[in-house]
């Protein structure tokens, strides 16, 4: 495998995870495992194709996540997800702050600190590091959010003399929307990290 080609498709994958927030103005007392499955939008599939996963212009990364609201407005998730037909997972982590809790007359607003590491990429550690700030506003079951980030991806190649360390700073934005069933939600979302653009589907069940 080119490790070069590997490290775009690694970065791809790694930045273009999507936050899938959750409703801020309920979620705080509640414990949730969600499905979620990411699409990301690749611009040269043949880097795809002999990175070992086949030809694809589209990257699906199914992961499963569990969240747990805290005292104190706080939120901590994890999450593992796997690369189809590769040797890559995804392992992560984040906490969230609610600003403002939200109500019937204001948005909720929240600040999330993430971290994920990659796996399965025997000559490359890699992970990243990521902030982002968000606003919901629920409206009966429905919940739009939307918000901005910025990611920092740090890449270091193992046993490669020729190659050295590599970090990136990437922009982020978002938006999406949550559906509350009860006790399951469907959310949707679009997500811009850097040139990636990345679909989520996430369904979750509170209890």
């Amino acid at each position: 495998m080119n490790l070069k080609r590997s490290l775009v498709v690694v970065s791809v994958l790694a930045v273009s995870l999507p936050v899938v927030a959750g409703d801020i103005n309920n979620i705080q007392a509640l414990s949730q495992p969600n499905f979620a499955v990411t699409a990301t939008k690749l611009k040269n599939s043949d880097v795809l194709q002999k990175a070992g996963a086949g030809d694809h212009s589209t990257l699906p990364v199914p992961s499963l996540r569990l969240h747990k609201g805290l005292p104190l407005d706080l939120d901590v998730g994890v999450m593992v997800g796997a690369v189809p037909g590769t040797n890559v997972r995804l392992y992560g982590g984040e906490l969230r702050y609610a600003i403002v809790s939200g109500g019937v007359a204001k948005p909720a607003i929240g600040i999330r600190g993430s971290y994920t590491k990659l796996t399965g990429v025997d000559q490359l550690d890699f992970n990243t590091r990521g902030v982002d700030l968000s606003i919901s506003k629920g409206f009966l079951m429905f919940t739009p959010y939307a918000g901005i980030g910025k990611v920092w991806a740090s890449s270091t190649p193992n046993g490669i003399p020729a190659l050295s360390k590599e970090s990136l700073s990437l922009n982020k934005v978002f938006v999406g929307a949550n559906l509350n069933f009860g006790l399951t939600n469907l959310a949707f979302e679009g997500d811009r990290t850097g040139k990636a653009t990345s679909y989520g589907v996430k369904l979750g069940f509170r209890f």
